[in-house]
């Protein structure tokens, strides 16, 4: 059997950045001083005079890509998730959400799976801060062509979006003729009618992983990739909902705020079922091999398996 291929979605950032810029003019990238963690320097190094690098001045980086916009170019300001959601929250709110402008946030280094940068590092609560400001999209890529697909169609949709990518090699799933990417549309990867798995980024294939392993098992479990966190598919959630009568859902995200909040927004209102949420529990990561803490909190394989047996039996 041949080697499944890792791809870090912080190097499919950086890949997508130069193969847009070699489309468009107008793209321009902005980086704190961190232009190779977020691979961004690849664009630096095919395009010097269109990335500029703002130092250790996340808050400033996003007021100067704010500026940039209103020239009708189109920035993509980058950092770390901790730095671009948590440090810069004031300016992307009021500088870059409040006017609506036409900024793209390539917010890498996202979740526990930062490992060893610890806790200061592993930002679980950028989805929930920026879903609250009006009119931001939030994303975050399941591989490969996923990241690389959400980086052309935040350039083609006019309006602030937030992408998160991450530091750790993942395996690359959906290298498939059929695999269609569309901002705010989910996709449904295995089809069953006894449970709903909903997943988002880098724990999509330890949940497809998990998923798999119980069809042998006799148990027929429902796997939906949700890549867009907002706006979210309701659609696909509502009519999960109605045909499976159980949800579960699987981020590697605080579960306050991040996607079992949201799906949890949608059945609430159209459709109550049960929703089961696996996440980190309101608590800090530590300092740690990337692949052993998604174990110990519960994101890998393993624990998603145990805990569909549990919801389906129950």
């Amino acid at each position: 059997m041949s080697e499944v291929k890792k791809i870090a979605t912080r190097a499919s950032y950086g890949n997508a950045l130069v193969e847009l810029g070699k489309k468009h003019d107008d793209l321009v990238v902005l980086d704190a001083d961190l232009a190779a963690a977020t691979q961004t320097g690849i664009f630096k190094k095919a395009f010097p005079e269109r990335h500029i690098d703002c130092g250790i001045a996340e808050c400033n980086m996003m007021g100067i890509a704010a500026g940039i916009a209103t020239t009708g170019k189109v920035p993509f300001a980058s950092t770390f998730a901790m730095f671009a959601a948590g440090r810069a929250f004031e300016q992307v709110r009021n500088s870059v959400g409040y006017p609506k402008l036409n900024v793209k946030i390539g917010a890498t280094h996202g979740g526990i799976s930062v490992g060893e940068d610890g806790a200061t590092h592993q930002c679980c609560e950028d989805f929930a801060l920026m879903r609250t400001i009006p009119g931001m999209i939030v994303a975050c890529p399941s591989d490969d062509i996923e990241a690389k697909a959400m980086v052309e169609a935040a350039y083609e949709n006019v309006g602030p979006v937030y992408m998160r990518f991450g530091r750790l090699a993942v395996p690359v799933i959906n290298d498939n003729p059929d695999y269609k990417f569309e901002l705010g549309k989910g996709i449904t990867l295995h089809e069953g009618n006894d449970v709903t798995v909903i997943a988002t980024g880098l724990v999509v294939n330890e949940a497809r992983k998990a998923v798999d392993a119980l069809e042998k098992e006799g148990i027929n479990a429902r796997l939906i990739n949700i890549h867009t966190i907002k706006p979210i598919d309701k659609d696909i959630i509502i009519k999960a909902a109605q045909e499976t009568g159980k949800i579960i859902t699987v981020e590697e995200h605080n579960v306050m705020g991040g996607l079992a909040d949201a799906v949890c927004e949608v059945t609430s209102q159209y459709c109550p079922v049960p929703v089961t949420r696996i996440g980190v529990n309101d608590r800090f990561g530590y300092s740690g091999p990337a692949w052993e803490l998604l174990e110990i909190f519960g994101l890998t394989e393993t624990n998603i398996k145990k805990v569909i047996t549990q919801v389906v039996n129950s």
